[in-house]
């Protein structure tokens, strides 16, 4: 399965060290089991990575064992853990993007403990927006967090990005892409359509897809294919397309299906796709990452109507 997250461009950043567990800070008196200590935020020196980098971290000392005041796990940290992380994310380019930024919290030995994503919108060109990430409830049993690092950032232009959940378009639909599904080479991603305005809608066919670079720019050399039959029978036949009349409130689903099996040739990676529900809807680029191999193909399935 992949990692949850709405929108996937890995770049790996500079690991980041939070101040050392057991340490005893000033708001600690007596040593006792119960003592208070306040949480310590340390500025850090990082960066980054494509235009997200962390600034400062904090991270509370968990009450010291009375026979082991250098020992701290896990379960010493309160219900939320305190610890967060600040980070800038600068965009460089020429239109305004967002972001989605997936922040891993790990042990001393590299484990992920914990990870959150960020989405942080409609950052402009030259500009530099702030915010903080914070950890929250550490599982049971989880080491203790001493590390922050930017583990993945997406970004796509703002005016073509997933709409918040709750946030209903002007267009009145909203279009979306789950974090997909692999087996055995064989990969899928579905696609979901809401009707989340005000009146009927009606959608009837296979949805319209650009495949794009890094850059934004076309990927040629992908046959795009109405149906899976010719990547896969494991889903069984191809549904018909016909039109799905969405009242407000309902929704429709497809997908796209490919594999990812290399041979002779140059595999291709496809980082966005450009989805439009119908000819002249308006656009939204999402992320699944297609890792089409050498395989040349891109199967779409028809909107049909979502069960409820």
């Amino acid at each position: 399965m992949r990692r949850s997250a709405p929108l996937l461009l890995p770049a790996l950043a500079a690991i980041l060290f939070l101040p050392a567990c057991g340490t005893e800070h000033s708001g600690a008196r007596g040593g006792g089991a119960d003592a208070a200590v306040a949480p310590s935020r340390s500025e850090v020196t990082d960066p980054g990575a494509d235009g997200v980098r962390i600034t400062a971290v904090t991270i509370p000392s968990p009450s010291p064992s009375p026979t082991r005041r250098s020992s701290v796990t896990a379960e010493g940290l309160p219900a939320d853990s305190g610890i967060s992380a600040e980070y800038e994310v600068t965009n460089d380019g020429t239109e305004a993007l967002t972001y989605s930024v997936l922040f891993d919290f790990t042990s001393s030995t590299g484990g992920v403990m914990s990870n959150k994503w960020q989405t942080v919108r409609d950052v402009g060109p030259g500009s530099t927006v702030r915010g903080t990430v914070h950890l929250g409830v550490l599982a049971p049993g989880a080491s203790a967090v001493t590390r922050v690092r930017v583990a993945q950032v997406t970004k796509v232009p703002a005016d073509e990005a997933p709409p918040e959940e709750g946030v209903c378009p002007a267009s009145g639909i909203r279009v979306t892409a789950d974090q997909g599904d692999a087996a055995m080479g064989l990969r899928v991603v579905g696609l979901r359509l809401e009707n989340c305005g005000t009146h009927d809608y009606t959608v009837n066919g296979y949805p319209r897809l650009e495949l794009l670079d890094e850059s934004f720019k076309p990927v040629e050399g992908i046959r795009i294919l109405h149906g899976s039959g010719d990547i896969t029978t494991a889903a069984g036949p191809d549904e018909a397309p016909r039109p799905v009349t969405l009242r407000p409130g309902e929704t429709a689903s497809s997908g796209l299906v490919w594999r990812n099996t290399t041979e002779a040739g140059t595999p291709v990676d496809v980082p966005y796709v450009r989805v439009r529900a119908e000819d002249g809807a308006d656009p939204v680029t999402v992320t699944p990452h297609l890792d089409l191999g050498t395989t040349g193909k891109l199967g779409v399935r028809p909107w049909q109507r979502a069960e409820r």
